[in-house]
């Protein structure tokens, strides 16, 4: 997930999803409702054809591009010719149910059970059907034919364990959960059991099982969440602002930890996320659907995030995980279409807006882009996000001077600075040393070093930039080896110890050191340039030039081009001196 990403959900490996899904050939994508604004993101129109092969044709193409829109309505039209087609029907329910047309997917997977009565997401999805109208025995009913009654099916025993909370039996609700002995599902045990105890008000049980859960999972946002919402209702505020600053310490900045914490100050009591079996039904579907695309499972992960958000409609946990979805498959308008639904209300719909002008960039709608992010950053100019998202485009789009003010503005807002904050100096330093402000750029260098030490990104670019310049050599080297064996994999970074050694004329080692680049990443046209530039100084013209060459068809920048055509021409000129015999270090690092 993008470092914008605000999803937490550490829970261990699951190996089934408690319902055999049927994945298809083209298995589609999901995609939201229409949202009640005009979208920022254009779909390309399509068409139905008056032919039932067209639509056919065109659903199959449209599911084998994640296009659940078009899929779900190019299906129903071929089904519309041959309504007792079993694969068409399933197809089509298939599609609307990914698509979020729920009453269609209802109304197709009843047709779809009648002819594969064994069909496990039939049986769910009219079991979540049930819990929304809260007839919890229906419910129960379709999600056990579904399971096959195994005991350990995650799935189907929580949702049960729900119906039977939703039916006010929590006795039997609480030992179903108890049943799950594996330790892997310990945390969706433990979890849902303190959850349906405190909405039964088993305090005791519901103490023990919501602490167990967050012992156990520290780093998962809904467990934190729970244990300390629970402490808030129970008069504790002292130690449920102390479960979300450790939670910060690893997630700095969570929209909805921020959110509870200044609540908390405002003497505000924090309620339940889960006040409802009908919620209980829902975050199942969430942690499910959210694991499932976190192991790049994209179906099963749409499908119950979609019937997640049949259930809770506002949860914007579910809709950016499902957002999130779109944007790994590419269906980038799908994403900006489902941010758009994210409540206004919510602590993360500042998120999801920041999100939506970077995949407006992403699409090569590159002003639109700039123009979204910055009205965010100017109707919030103290969020760090917002800023430090408009501040990362400039410097994308090499717009360093005006990148180098944004990344001032972050680094102003957040004041006393964090070990996680390394990122927004470091970001301003290369801003600073792009626009040839160097002394500042070596000062936020040191600066990300201070808070990060050992950080190979910073010690590369630091290290690399020295030698440079001939100064501080021997720190630079230092630098730069410590990088390299922090990352001995990273061929950008062992390109920066080999181009070193070259500057210094160090030759054999600079060959060994950028070979050793060449292998890690072929199609880097610097790396291709610098190869060749070595080869030139050992006597080998002809391996020079083809690297030249190779660098040249790489795309490289246009200044650097520039340089390799005069090369490819002309070769390299006389050796220079060593930059070690060109300038003396030093003492301040320039």
């Amino acid at each position: 997930m993008s470092p914008r990403k605000f999803i937490s959900l550490a829970i261990p490996a699951l190996t089934a999803f408690g319902l055999a899904l049927p994945v298809l050939a083209q298995a589609p994508a999901a995609a939201p409702p229409p949202p009640k604004k005009r979208s920022v993101a254009i779909s390309d129109p399509f068409e139905v054809s008056s032919s039932p092969a067209g639509n056919y044709l065109s659903a199959l193409i449209a599911g084998a591009d994640r296009d659940t829109l078009a899929s779900s309505t190019y299906s129903r039209e071929a089904l519309r010719y041959d309504p007792r087609n079993r694969e068409l029907i399933e197809r089509a329910f298939i599609s609307s149910l990914s698509n979020g047309d729920m009453a269609q997917a209802f109304q197709l997977g009843e047709r779809l059970g009648k002819i594969d009565p064994k069909n496990g997401i039939v049986h769910l999805a009219l079991g979540v059907r049930g819990f929304k109208t809260k007839q919890f025995g229906a419910a129960r009913t379709e999600i056990g034919k579904g399971g096959g009654g195994r005991q350990r099916d995650l799935t189907v025993s929580l949702l049960t364990a729900w119906s039977w909370a939703g039916a006010g039996d929590n006795r039997r609700a609480l030992e179903t959960l108890d049943k799950l002995k594996d330790e892997r599902f310990a945390p969706f045990r433990d979890y849902h059991m303190g959850l349906i105890a405190d909405l039964a008000g088993n305090v005791p049980e519901a103490t023990k099982r919501l602490k167990a859960a967050y012992e156990g999972e520290k780093s998962s946002l809904r467990m934190v969440d729970a244990w300390a919402r629970f402490l808030s209702r129970r008069g504790d505020r002292d130690e449920a602002k102390k479960v979300y600053q450790e939670f910060d310490k690893l997630a700095p900045r969570h929209p909805l930890v921020q959110a509870a914490l200044a609540d908390l100050a405002a003497g505000k009591t924090l309620e339940s996320n889960v006040p409802t079996a009908v919620a209980g039904a829902a975050e199942v579907l969430y942690q499910i659907g959210a694991l499932g695309s976190q192991q790049n499972d994209s179906f099963i992960g749409m499908i119950y995030l979609r019937m997640s958000l049949y259930l809770a409609p506002d949860n914007a946990l579910s809709i950016i995980t499902l957002a999130d979805v779109f944007e790994r498959i590419k269906q980038y308008e799908r994403a900006i279409d489902v941010y758009e639904t994210v409540p206004a209300a919510s602590p993360l719909r500042s998120n999801a807006e920041i999100q939506s002008g970077l995949i407006l960039e992403t699409m090569g709608k590159s002003d639109a882009a700039l123009k979204h992010l910055t009205a965010i950053a100017a109707a919030s100019p103290a969020d760090v996000e917002a800023l430090g998202a408009l501040g990362n485009l400039q410097r994308a789009r090499k717009d360093y001077a005006a990148a180098a003010e944004t990344y001032t503005k972050v680094i102003d807002a957040i004041g006393t600075p964090s070990r996680a904050d390394w990122t927004n100096y470091y970001f301003r330093a290369i801003a600073f040393e792009r626009s040839k402000q160097w002394p500042k750029a070596e000062a936020d260098f040191r600066k990300a070093l201070e808070l990060f030490p050992d950080q190979p990104l910073v010690l590369n670019y630091l290290g690399y930039s020295w030698v440079d310049q001939g100064v501080n050599l021997d720190e630079s080297f230092r630098l730069l080896r410590r990088a390299v064996e922090l990352r001995p994999t990273d061929g950008y970074i062992i390109d920066s110890l080999g181009w070193a050694h070259y500057r210094l004329g160090n030759y054999d080692e600079a060959l060994r050191e950028l070979e050793k680049a060449i292998e890690l990443k072929p199609g880097d046209p610097v790396i291709n340039d610098h190869l060749g530039d070595i080869y030139w100084r050992v006597g080998r013209k002809l391996e020079a030039r083809f690297q030249w060459n190779h660098a040249r068809d790489l795309n490289p920048e246009p200044d650097d081009l520039e340089v390799i055509l005069k090369k490819i021409e002309n070769g390299l000129g006389e050796e220079k001196k060593p930059a070690a015999a060109e300038a003396e270090p030093s003492k301040d690092g320039g």
